[in-house]
């Protein structure tokens, strides 16, 4: 179980000490202070319907093709994919995944962290980065050292040690998305 945050200014009083990080400022608790639990699936194989249904009600992406991809994950073979929980005590605020691709053409840039997502009432708690944070470090222990990640957002993922990579125009879409990858050894 991980207990590492980001924290908004709202929870940055509750420190008894605070540490600065590389060029990143970071600011660390145990999340169990702020009742935010992050876990992987592997680790709680009886969510496995409750996560498929809440990526899709998140996505709109089929609930069998998360299904079938945290199935993959749990017989364990690979160490990709692999799916991370974030939760407020039963509830699931937060979540993401490590896949093969998220669904564009660049099949050379793998493995892709993917949905990505935090419950709007949960935003700005830092569960986001330490979702990432999950995922790089579980990958890296799993030999995988190098990660990508598809969206249209800028300036969100440079927070949490992502580089902009490449435009990458995923399958069904007009425009180009930022392709962004983050390195083991780069600040987290």
């Amino acid at each position: 179980m991980l207990k590492l945050v980001r924290l908004s200014e709202e929870y940055r009083p509750q420190l008894s000490a605070m540490k600065e990080d590389g060029p990143v400022r970071r600011y660390r608790i145990d999340l169990n202070e702020v009742g935010i639990v992050i876990r992987t699936l592997n680790e709680l194989p009886e969510q496995i319907d409750r996560a498929a249904a809440w990526f899709h009600e998140r996505w709109g992406i089929p609930e069998e093709a998360y299904r079938e991809s945290m199935e993959e994950s749990l017989r364990g073979n690979t160490p990709v994919p692999r799916w991370f929980l974030a939760f407020d005590g039963e509830r699931i605020v937060g979540g993401c995944g490590v896949i093969e691709n998220d669904f564009h053409p660049r099949t050379d840039l793998s493995p892709n962290v993917c949905a990505v997502y935090v419950d709007v009432a949960y935003r700005g708690r830092g569960i986001a980065g330490s979702l990432l944070d999950a995922a790089c470090r579980e990958l890296s222990e799993n030999g995988i050292r190098t990660l990508y990640l598809l969206t249209d957002h800028e300036g969100f993922y440079e927070r949490y040690g992502w580089e902009f990579f490449c435009e990458v125009t995923g399958y069904g879409e007009s425009e180009p998305s930022r392709m962004y990858v983050h390195r083991v050894g780069k600040s987290m």
